[in-house]
C-alpha cells in the first residue's frame, strides 16, 4: 500500500468437480499463505467453489447447498485479515441461478457480483443454468449470513484508508464482448479489475486471451487481475490450463506457465495508474456515485510493500534487442523527418552542425544525413565544423574528423583558442583560472561560428543537446543551448548512445562502423577544460551524475510525477547492487536542485521533435514557471533518509 503499491495474486486451487469441501480447503490453504506474504487482493476462478465443468448438477439443490456452506467456511476463515478475496460460485435468487463472484475480507461477505454476459455456444452453453445478472444493485439473503449483502453488477470496493484504490469484478466471458462492464467500472473510478474465468484452452486461445487482458488494462489505464479455471475441471469435452495473468496499463507482469494450478503474485502501482489518468483528459472519470454504482467500504492496513516486480535501470530503452532495434529505427526516423520538413519550410538546402567527437553531435549528424538523403540534397552541403580549443583531445579530433568524411559531410575546422584568448583579454578573464567563465566563453564563441557560418551558406544550425542535458541545465546558455532546430531535444543520453551504436551495427561502412564504436568507448565531455597527459580531464558523469541515474529519475518524475521518495524507492530497488543507497541518495538531491533552478534554460528552447512518451519543451510536455521552489519535494526526500 505504501507509494500506491498492492500486493495482489490470482490463484488456481486444485479442485475436484462437485467437491465443495476439498475446493474450499485448498482455497483457504492459498488464501492463508498468500496473506502471510503480504498479499492484500486474492482473485481465484469462476465457479471454482464447485467446479466450472458440474453442468446439470447446477440444478441440484445439494451442489447448490455444498456451495452456500462452503462459501461461509472461506468468509469465516478469513477473520483477523485484512486480504481482499473473491471466489466464484452459483447462487440463487428469486427461482433463478446466477454465476456470481463472492467478494469478502476479514470474515465478512461484502457482496455478490454477476456475471453479465452469458455465453450460449457448444462448448459454454451457460444458459442452460444460468441467468444473466443485473446492473441494478439489490440486498440479498444468503444462507449461512445473518446479514443482506449487495448484489448486482454496479459494486465497486473502495479501501478506506486510501480512497483512491477502487476495485471492481466482472466474469470470464464479460472481457470477451465487444462493451465488457469493466469499461464502465474504470470510468467510474475503479483502478483494478479483477477476473474470475474459466477459459478452456485449444491451439493459440493462449496468446489471443493475453492480448485481450493486455489491451483491455492498456485502454482502461487499469490493474487487471485474471484468474483461470486448471486442471481438476472435467476433461469431458475441455482442457482448462489455469492460465492466471496480472496485467497493468498494457504490461504483463506476470503469468504463470499453462496447464499447472498456481498462484502468481505481484504489485500493481495503482499509484501510477492514478496519475496517468490524471494526465490523459480525455480518460472521463465520473465517480461512482454519479455513474450510478454503489460502493462498498473495505480496511487495509497500509503496509509497505515488499516489491518483486522488475524496474528496468534503463526505462528509455527497451530491454528486447529486437524491440530496442525497431525503437532505435523509429527515432532516427522521426529526428530525421522533423528536419527535413524544417529544411523545406525554410527553403535552406544547407546545415551547419558543430561536431565534438561526442556522441551527441555524432547523433546529431547521423539524423541530419538521413534528413538530407530523404529531401533528396546532397550530404555535401551539411557543413560539419569542429572547433578544437584548450580542451580538445587528438582522440575526439580525429574521430569527428573521420566521420565528417565516412558520412560525406563538408569538413570545416576553425581552432577558436586565439578567439577565446582575446575575448579573455577584452572582459579581462585570467586564462589560468578555470571557472565558469573560462569554460562558457568557449561554449559561446562555438555557437557564435555556428551561426555565422550558417548566415554565410544561409542554412540553419542544428542543434545537439539531449534531453537528459536539459533536465540537468547542463548546457551553456545561449552557446550549446541554442540553435535553429534540436534533434536531439527529446532523446535521453542513455537512448543517445543505443541509438548510435544501431547506426554502426546496421551501416554498410567498416570505417564508419569503427570511428562510431570508438565514439561510443569516449568518455562523456564537453572538453571545456585543458587535457591530462593527452587525456580528457573533464568528465561531466564525474560532476553531475551518472546518466542512467539520471535518465531513471526524470522518467518517473516526468511520466507519472512520483514524488521525490517514491522515486528514491525505486531507483534504490532497480540499482540494487550498482549504486549503495547515499550515491543514489545524492545524485537524485542534485538532480530535484538541478531541475527547478535551471527551467529557465528550458522556457526558451529551439524547436524540436518529441521522439518519445517524455520530452520537455515548454510548449508541449513541461510548462513550469522558471522560478518554481523546490522545497516541498527536497523536504519529501529528506524525509526518506
Amino acid at each position: 500500500m505504501k507509494d500506491g503499491f498492492i500486493k495482489v495474486a490470482a490463484a488456481t486451487p486444485d479442485i475436484r468437480v462437485a467437491d465443495c469441501e476439498y475446493n474450499c480447503n485448498n482455497i483457504m490453504t492459498i488464501t492463508k499463505k498468500c496473506a502471510e506474504d503480504g498479499v492484500k487482493l486474492i482473485v481465484f476462478p469462476e465457479l471454482c467453489i464447485t467446479g466450472y465443468t458440474c453442468q446439470d448438477l447446477f440444478l441440484q439443490d445439494t451442489l447448490l447447498d455444498e456451495a452456500l456452506k462452503g462459501l461461509a467456511r472461506l468468509v469465516q476463515a478469513t477473520e483477523g485479515t485484512d486480504i481482499l478475496c473473491m471466489a466464484g460460485l452459483p447462487f440463487m435468487k428469486c427461482g433463478r441461478l446466477y454465476n456470481v463472484a463472492a467478494v469478502y475480507q476479514n470474515g465478512e461477505l461484502l457482496a455478490l457480483v454477476p456475471k453479465m454476459n452469458i455465453p450460449n455456444y457448444s462448448e459454454f452453453y451457460e444458459l442452460r443454468h444460468f441467468e444473466a445478472g443485473c446492473e441494478e444493485t439489490v440486498e440479498v439473503c444468503v444462507k449461512g449470513f445473518d446479514y443482506t449483502v449487495p448484489f448486482g453488477s454496479k459494486v465497486l470496493f473502495e479501501c478506506e484508508q486510501v480512497p483512491e484504490l477502487i476495485i471492481g469484478a466482472e466474469i470470464c466471458e464479460d472481457v470477451w464482448t465487444p462493451v465488457p462492464p469493466s469499461c464502465a467500472h474504470a470510468l467510474a473510478g475503479a483502478v483494478i479489475i479483477c477476473n474470475l474465468s474459466a477459459s478452456d484452452e485449444i491451439t493459440g486461445k493462449d496468446l489471443y486471451r493475453k492480448q485481450l487482458v493486455s489491451n483491455q488494462s492498456a485502454r482502461l489505464i487499469a490493474g487487471y487481475v485474471y484468474a483461470d479455471a486448471g486442471e481438476g475441471e472435467s476433461t469431458t469435452d475441455l482442457v482448462f490450463s489455469g492460465h492466471n495473468m496480472i496485467a497493468e496499463n498494457g504490461n504483463v507482469l506476470v503469468e504463470t506457465d499453462r496447464f499447472e494450478n498456481n498462484t502468481v503474485i505481484s504489485e500493481i502501482d495503482f499509484g501510477k495508474l492514478i496519475s496517468e489518468r490524471r494526465r490523459i483528459r480525455t480518460f472521463d472519470v465520473t465517480g461512482p456515485e454519479e455513474a450510478g454504482y454503489e460502493t462498498i467500504p473495505f480496511e487495509l492496513n497500509v503496509d509497505d510493500v515488499k516489491l518483486t516486480r522488475r524496474f528496468d535501470t534503463t526505462p528509455f530503452v527497451p530491454g528486447v534487442k529486437s524491440d530496442r532495434d525497431k525503437r532505435c529505427s523509429e527515432i532516427l526516423s522521426l529526428q530525421s523527418m522533423g528536419l527535413k520538413k524544417r529544411l523545406e519550410h525554410t527553403g535552406c538546402d544547407n546545415a551547419v552542425i558543430g561536431i565534438s567527437g561526442g556522441l551527441d553531435s555524432t547523433l546529431a549528424l547521423l539524423a541530419a544525413a538521413r534528413a538530407f538523403d530523404a529531401a533528396g540534397i546532397a550530404r555535401e552541403r551539411i557543413n560539419a565544423v569542429t572547433m578544437p580549443c584548450f580542451g580538445t583531445t587528438d582522440r575526439t579530433y580525429n574521430n569527428a574528423v573521420m566521420l565528417i568524411k565516412e558520412l560525406g559531410a563538408t569538413f570545416i575546422e576553425v581552432n577558436i583558442k586565439e578567439s577565446v584568448k582575446k575575448h579573455f583579454e577584452d572582459i579581462g578573464q585570467d586564462e589560468s583560472v578555470h571557472d565558469v567563465t573560462y569554460e562558457n566563453c568557449q561554449a559561446r564563441e562555438r555557437t557564435q561560428v555556428l551561426m555565422d557560418i550558417a548566415n554565410k551558406t544561409g542554412g540553419i544550425v542544428i542543434g545537439t543537446g539531449d534531453m537528459s542535458e536539459l533536465a540537468l541545465g547542463w548546457a551553456t546558455y545561449n552557446g550549446d543551448h541554442m540553435s535553429m532546430y534540436g534533434v536531439n531535444c527529446s532523446v535521453p543520453k542513455t537512448l543517445v548512445r543505443y541509438l548510435v551504436s544501431y547506426y554502426a551495427q546496421t551501416c554498410e561502412s567498416r570505417d564508419l562502423k569503427h570511428v562510431l564504436e570508438d565514439i561510443l568507448n569516449t568518455p562523456v565531455s564537453p572538453e571545456l577544460l585543458p587535457p591530462s597527459e593527452g587525456e580528457i580531464s573533464q568528465k561531466t558523469e564525474d560532476i553531475v551524475g551518472p546518466y542512467e541515474l539520471h535518465d531513471f529519475f526524470l522518467y518517473y518524475v516526468m511520466r507519472f510525477g512520483f514524488m521525490p521518495s517514491k522515486v528514491y524507492r525505486l531507483a534504490r530497488y532497480a540499482f540494487d547492487g550498482i549504486y549503495d543507497d547515499e550515491t543514489i541518495y545524492k545524485w537524485l538531491n542534485t538532480f530535484y536542485k538541478r531541475f527547478f533552478s535551471q527551467q529557465f534554460k528550458r522556457s526558451c528552447l529551439p524547436d524540436g521533435p518529441k521522439v518519445g512518451s517524455v520530452a520537455l519543451s515548454p510548449r508541449g510536455d513541461l510548462r513550469m514557471p522558471s522560478d518554481a521552489v523546490s522545497r516541498a519535494w527536497l523536504a519529501d526526500l529528506e524525509s526518506v533518509r
